[in-house]
């Protein structure tokens, strides 16, 4: 599976998003286009993966304690 990032946020027709994905491959990582073309989505998910962190979002109990410590 691709990059969280990178899931589809509604029904499984939606296209994919070549835009952002090319924008890392070729911006980001610096891939040139041949290589950028070559790889697998596996590949490229495992270079996207090491060079974006994942972000931990607090869970419900969480968010619920700090609503309550700074109401506002």
């Amino acid at each position: 599976m691709l990059n969280k990032r990178f899931e589809s946020k509604s029904d499984p027709g939606t296209a994919f998003p070549w835009a952002e994905v090319m924008q890392i491959g070729l911006g980001q990582l610096r891939l040139a286009p041949k290589d950028f073309w070559a790889l697998s989505l596996v590949e490229l998910n495992a270079m996207i993966g090491a060079h974006m962190p994942v972000v931990n979002v607090p869970d419900r109990q969480v968010l619920d304690a700090l609503m309550q410590a700074y109401p506002d």
